[in-house]
């Protein structure tokens, strides 16, 4: 493997990191950890910077490009400038730090919802895709004629935060009624203990799922039909030839993207059928791969120190 180039995709999620290393004719390399719940930006800036030095020394090879797939909304100077899920890191300069971390090549940071769609469109060969991915939040992406949408100048898909209930549940956002807020898999979670009068571990909803238990049932439900609301909106505007579900949460319990069509179709007007509904062809891994895309296409541009633009594709090229 020495002297192979490697193309680097990093997916931050709000409970852990991925990061897949590719080059030509070798085995990618893949790694993930989990953040410290209660840690600060700066502790999770020491654990991303352990984790990436961890990859360089694996692969002897140089980095040409990085992708980085990101939910956090990022300000035209490459801060933070909002992530629920990480609060801490509000003001983050996240453009030097990632410089830091990966000196010598090109850096570049996408939505992870977009890039997830990016990803599930080529996987399937489709060039119409409305993606869903449920985790810690609710990712989306859209890609109409093999493009994003609405494209990477004019903002990301943002799917979990569409209104579904005008004074629904408080989402982290700071407003009601989102999908996000009844969908997400901390949300299910919450709706699970709450009717099981106890607390839920994810492990224990899916095992109560499997079983067919009531409360991990009733909260299921109540989440694929509060997610089918949100898509079936979507579609009225764009669409899809098809709707991907992803994302860690719905992986692990079987039959989920089958009840959000199920619902999708109940809600459905007359002569509009829902479009049809596909488990993700990469599983969790989505947006990981996208961001590997992103760094392949990243390492063509030619340049200086590009702009950052909040919630869409940038690039960094950092000193060589």
């Amino acid at each position: 493997m020495s002297g192979v180039t490697g193309f680097l995709g990093i997916d931050i999620g709000g409970t852990k990191v991925a990061a897949r290393v590719e080059g030509a004719d070798t085995e990618p390399h893949l790694t993930t950890f989990r953040w410290t719940p209660a840690a600060d930006a700066h502790e999770d800036m020491a654990a991303l910077a352990e984790c990436l030095a961890g990859v360089r020394r694996r692969w002897p090879g140089p980095i040409a490009a990085a992708g980085v797939a990101l939910p956090a909304t990022l300000g035209p100077d490459g801060r933070v400038t909002a992530w629920p899920n990480r609060p801490s890191w509000a003001g983050l300069d996240l453009a030097a730090e990632l410089r830091r971390m990966l000196p010598g090549g090109t850096v570049s940071v996408a939505d992870d919802g977009d890039l997830a769609a990016l990803a599930e469109a080529r996987a399937a060969d489709l060039a119409d895709v409305l993606y869903v991915g449920v985790g810690t939040g609710i990712g989306g992406g859209s890609v109409l004629g093999g493009e994003l949408c609405p494209g990477p100048t004019r903002g990301s898909f943002e799917l979990g935060h569409l209104v579904i209930e005008r004074f629904g549940a408080p989402c982290d956002c700071g407003r009601r009624g989102c999908v996000q807020a009844r969908a997400s898999g901390p949300a299910v979670l919450r709706r699970a203990a709450e009717l099981r009068d106890a607390p839920v571990t994810y492990a224990e909803l899916c095992e109560g799922w499997r079983q067919r238990v009531s409360w991990a049932v009733v909260a299921v439900d109540e989440g694929c039909a509060a997610l089918a609301t949100a898509v079936v909106s979507a579609t009225e505007l764009l669409h899809p030839a098809a709707v991907v579900v992803g994302g860690g949460f719905a992986a692990g319990l079987s039959g989920f993207t089958a009840l959000v069509a199920r619902h999708a179709g109940q809600l459905s007007r007359p002569g509009h059928p829902a479009p049809v509904h596909r488990e993700a062809l990469l599983g969790g891994l989505s947006s990981l791969h996208g961001a590997v895309q992103l760094a392949r296409g990243a390492a063509t541009v030619a340049g200086g120190i590009g702009q950052w633009a909040a919630d869409s594709p940038a690039v960094v090229r950092t000193a060589r």
